[in-house]
């Protein structure tokens, strides 16, 4: 899985998060794919429901 579909998965703008925050995104970029997905969201949990709040995917 690349890290924009796990962004989607989690409801998550990749480009308006890559745009407003580019330091942390390439920082967790970097770490998934060291990881495993759900070790990530384990690991991030608290952070992803953050970064969702201000990145919202706006549903079609």
């Amino acid at each position: 899985m690349e890290f924009e579909e796990y962004l989607k998965s989690k409801k998550i703008d990749a480009g308006a998060f890559k745009k407003g925050d580019v330091l942390r995104y390439q920082e967790w970029s970097g770490l998934f794919e060291t990881m495993h997905p759900e070790s990530f969201t384990a690991h991030k949990k608290f952070l992803i429901n953050e970064i969702r709040r201000r990145y919202l995917l706006k549903e079609d």
